[in-house]
């Protein structure tokens, strides 16, 4: 695979300079109400806490469903996701929904486990009813420029995934450089990725703007490449709506209005909801 060995170019001025550009444009008030619209219909609500229990998913999988009680045209996010053991649960409290069960599964967070335990835990959470997976790759091989095992990885679990969607989760925080965050975006892509994802949010710094515009421009020429869609997801201490919609601003001003949508664009959140109803309704 020539991009184990390829040597990517990021131009740190120049991806600030685009920032700047992109995320200074000036938007309308009724703009922004139609932004959170979209945005909340590309949530996927999330608990990943070692306190989670059978309650607390039952209360999550309500509130995801009842976000279109609150007015007309509001919809209600795109997924919950879960830990593994709650998958079954979470998929009949959202039956008869167009509500997607994800499932954070092959050692999250760590990434540091076999790639057996991995893909037993995964094959678990897809017989449990998952409709997505998210993974992680295991960023010390990265780091240690394993770039082959990271891309056998991904593709065998990319391989037991087969109809069901593949996340995978970057790690940016924990790649150091864009140039890595370049690299293994291309590696993710290649290896069978349906999304790739900034974080797990369990580490900091999470989601940057940075890393996220160059994630970006990968799914941008693999598009030019090959006429293959991949989806991307923001996740990790996006909070506040204004988070939000900076990183859909980067979405539309790289890749077009054509991914703005719940098949190609996602959040990962569990706080940024509630907030975006607020902002529609007031």
């Amino acid at each position: 695979m020539n991009f184990f060995n390829k040597s990517y170019h990021i131009n740190e001025d120049e991806i600030k300079s685009r920032l700047n550009k992109i995320l200074n444009q000036k938007i309308s008030s009724a703009e922004k109400i139609e932004i959170y619209r979209q945005i909340l219909g590309m949530i996927d609500l999330t608990t990943l806490e070692g306190s989670d229990n059978n309650e607390k998913i039952t209360l999550l999988c309500d509130m995801a469903q009842s976000f279109h009680l609150a007015g007309k045209n509001i919809p209600d996010v795109a997924a919950v996701c879960v830990y593994p053991p709650f998958v079954a649960l979470a998929k009949s409290q959202l039956s008869g929904t167009n509500i997607q069960v994800a499932s954070v599964a092959g050692a999250f967070p760590s990434g540091q486990s076999p790639i057996k335990v991995k893909l037993a835990e995964i094959s678990y959470a897809i017989e449990q009813g998952a409709d997505e997976i998210d993974m992680v790759i295991s960023r010390g091989k990265f780091l240690e420029g394993d770039y082959q095992a990271v891309y056998d990885e991904i593709a065998a679990i990319s391989e037991v995934c087969k109809d069901v969607h593949l996340k995978v989760i970057l790690e940016t925080g924990e790649l150091e450089t864009l140039k890595n965050i370049r690299r293994a975006s291309v590696i993710a892509i290649s290896a069978g990725a349906d999304f790739i994802k900034t974080s797990t949010g369990k580490i900091q710094p999470a989601a940057t703007t940075e890393a996220f515009l160059v994630m970006l421009d990968s799914i941008k020429e693999h598009y030019q490449n090959t006429n293959k869609k991949i989806g991307i997801k923001p996740a990790g201490g996006i909070s506040e709506p204004e988070q939000a919609i900076q990183y859909y601003l980067l979405v539309k001003d790289v890749l077009g209005e054509e991914w703005l949508n719940p098949q190609l664009l996602r959040f990962g959140a569990s706080r940024l909801a509630s907030k975006i109803l607020d902002r529609i309704k007031n």
